[in-house]
């Protein structure tokens, strides 16, 4: 009898061992692919279902060991998609779903950027098809409508409320969740200055403020010209409303000819008085600042100089002068 239960005590002893390193093998010995695989797990999703869609994704050896680790763990497993590229333990595959390490692409969107350019990046980030993105872009106008409604020109796309910053998207976000979250964070930005009244002219100007100067310095005299000019019915000749212009027909070529000077377009500030009918780019935070405390000045003229910064004049003559140095300075 003693040497029975002896031997029984032994093959208890023997699968408790065989048991932990089997254990041990299945959980802490890394597993899975050698190249990059994706796995979607989605909101309330089983246990069970996880484990089965991990297994059959090659990620893990066992889905009974997953799930045995899940009734050791209190925590919670968060649905996304997550990115594999190299065999992990089973421990770690579990910790990164408990820890919602979601597979995001970066998406980042520098100041000045037009619908043109963010389609550009949402395509490079590998969110999106351009044109898909753009199409998407002029169609939800219903996400600015707190501000444009009731505006002189209703808006035809979302240019100039698609704050400039880093973003994170798992891949498959739908183009309309990307441009919410820059919508809301323009509406965070709009806040956070304490920009309450005629939003949609500010924006026009802030954009145009974006696009003449790079140097954060010389944007309020920037803003201050404008608004004298608008102030005196000057019309605006800025450029980058000429160039825009451009684009929106599709025909710009990399420099501006003649023919564009003189566009019918209402974006030519050379031939048409007052604001652009709408934004030209999505501005930043400096050239918002800029239009709300513009410098006071006399100045109606400006031109860029041959080290990148700006020559104000308050007379057309002192303005030729300033163009003409300008013009000296790129022949040398």
């Amino acid at each position: 009898m003693l040497k029975f239960i002896g031997i029984l005590l032994l093959l208890v002893i023997l699968l408790a061992f065989v048991g932990g390193g089997l254990a041990t093998y299945f959980i802490y010995t890394p597993f899975g692919p050698s190249t990059e695989t994706f796995v979607e797990i989605a909101p309330h999703t089983s246990t069970r279902a996880i484990a089965a869609h991990l297994e059959q994704a090659g990620i893990i050896r066992s889905r009974y060991a997953f799930e045995f680790l899940k009734l050791t763990r209190a925590n919670t497993l968060k649905a996304g998609e997550y990115r594999f590229d190299h065999p992990l333990p089973l421990t770690e595959v579990y910790n990164r779903i408990a820890r919602g390490e979601i597979y995001t692409r970066t998406l980042t969107i520098p100041e000045g950027y037009n619908i043109f350019d963010i389609a550009q990046a949402v395509q490079a980030a590998g969110l999106g098809d351009s044109d898909t993105f753009l199409a998407e872009e002029r169609k939800h106008t219903e996400l600015i409508a707190e501000w444009t409604i009731g505006a002189a020109h209703p808006p035809d796309s979302l240019e100039g409320y698609l704050f400039p910053d880093t973003y994170h998207f798992a891949r498959h976000t739908p183009a309309v969740h990307i441009l919410a979250a820059m919508v809301r964070r323009f509406r965070q930005a709009t806040q956070q200055l304490g920009l309450q009244n005629d939003i949609p002219r500010t924006v026009i100007l802030a954009s145009l403020v974006e696009k003449e100067v790079a140097q954060d310095s010389e944007r309020p005299l920037v803003a201050g010209v404008f608004l004298n000019r608008l102030d005196k019915s000057i019309p605006l000749a800025t450029d980058p409303t000429v160039i825009y212009a451009a684009l929106l027909d599709n025909r710009w070529r990399g420099t501006i000819y003649a023919s564009d000077l003189h566009s019918p377009s209402p974006y030519n500030t050379y031939r048409h008085p007052g604001l652009p009918p709408g934004p030209i780019c999505n501005p930043g935070m400096a050239a918002y600042r800029a239009v709300m405390s513009p410098a006071k000045t006399d100045y109606l003229y400006f031109v860029s100089d041959a080290a990148g910064h700006s020559r104000f004049a308050a007379t057309l003559k002192e303005h030729n002068q300033n163009v003409a140095i300008y013009r000296k300075n790129l022949q040398h």
